[in-house]
C-alpha cells in the first residue's frame, strides 16, 4: 500500500482543520434589515423563527414584562453555554458566535427583540452544507433553559 492515500487524507484533514479554525468571516446579511433577520441560505444548516419553510422553522422565545430583563436573562443563558462569544449586544439585537469543539467551525446565532414579548432567533452554520441538526438542537437547548 502506497503513501499517497495517507498523504491525501492528511492534506484533507489539515484543510478541514484550517478552515474550521479560521471560522471564516461572518456572512454579510447578519443583523436586522427592514425588521427581519436574514433569511436562511439554501443549505440545510440554518433554523429561524422567521422562516416560512417548516423544515427550518423554530418558535421564537417569548417573555412577559421588560425587554431589558429578558435580554439580561438571555445573556446569562448564553454565557453559561460552552464555546460562545458575544459579538454584538444592542438593546434589541444580540449576535453570538458558537465554535465547535473539534474543528472550530463557527455558527452565528442571532436574537431580535421584536415585536414586544417576542425574541426572534436565527442560528446558522457559517461554512459547510449540513449541520447534522446542531443549530436546531442549540436553539432548543436555549429554549429549555429559557
Amino acid at each position: 500500500m502506497g503513501t499517497q492515500p495517507i498523504l491525501g487524507g492528511l492534506v484533507l484533514f489539515a484543510l478541514l482543520v484550517g478552515a474550521g479554525c479560521a471560522g471564516g468571516r461572518p456572512p454579510a446579511p447578519l443583523g436586522v434589515t427592514e425588521g427581519r433577520l436574514a433569511p436562511c441560505p439554501g443549505a440545510p444548516n440554518c433554523v429561524s423563527s422567521q422562516a416560512v419553510d417548516a423544515n427550518r422553522r423554530v418558535e421564537p422565545l417569548r417573555y412577559e414584562g421588560d425587554a431589558a430583563l429578558a435580554r439580561a436573562r438571555l445573556l446569562e443563558i448564553l454565557h453559561g453555554l460552552a464555546r460562545v462569544q458575544i459579538q454584538r449586544a444592542d438593546d434589541d439585537y444580540l449576535h453570538a458566535e458558537f465554535r465547535s469543539a473539534v474543528f472550530g467551525f463557527v455558527d452565528d446565532v442571532e436574537f431580535y427583540f421584536n415585536p414586544p414579548g417576542v425574541i426572534q432567533v436565527r442560528s446558522a452554520a457559517r461554512t459547510g452544507y449540513y449541520d447534522f441538526g446542531v443549530n436546531r438542537k442549540r436553539v432548543e437547548r436555549i429554549r429549555q433553559q429559557w
